[in-house]
């Protein structure tokens, strides 16, 4: 609940929901757990990531290019994530997008930082992202 003004503003169960499931995903990912950090990802084969180095689809594949490309051994070599909601709207009773941008930081003090948009979908398993673009 966010009072702005004079006007309160509630957010939807769905966005408290989402903001759970990438806390979730976040605490993954900082404690070294590729599989935590992609617990929030749905493993329909048609799940995709837009990245750089272009589209990857599945869960599998995702979870290949994060290892290869990140140390989750190693904090310093991984980094330590936070993504800070910028923006979240229903696309619907099972579908929504969010809007972040997550930041990567690491102990010699620099930063990697940019806009994720993510498409979930509500399954029974709780909300999951099906499509995402990072830059």
């Amino acid at each position: 609940m966010l009072l702005l003004g004079l006007f309160l503003v509630v957010a939807e169960p769905a966005q408290v929901e989402i903001d759970a499931a990438m806390a979730q995903s976040v605490a993954g990912w900082n404690a070294g757990d590729v599989d935590r950090f992609m617990a929030v990802y749905a493993d329909d084969a048609r799940t995709s990531f837009v990245a750089g180095e272009g589209l990857i689809h599945g869960k599998p594949a995702m979870i290949a290019r994060y290892r290869a490309k990140y140390d989750f051994a190693d904090p310093a070599k991984r980094g330590t994530l936070t993504i800070d909601r910028l923006d979240y709207r229903s696309l619907g009773p099972d579908y929504a997008l969010y809007i972040g941008r997550y930041t990567l930081r690491y102990p010699d003090g620099h930063s990697a930082s940019g806009p994720t948009s993510l498409v979930l979908h509500h399954e029974a398993g709780g909300w999951k992202i099906i499509a995402e673009h990072s830059s």
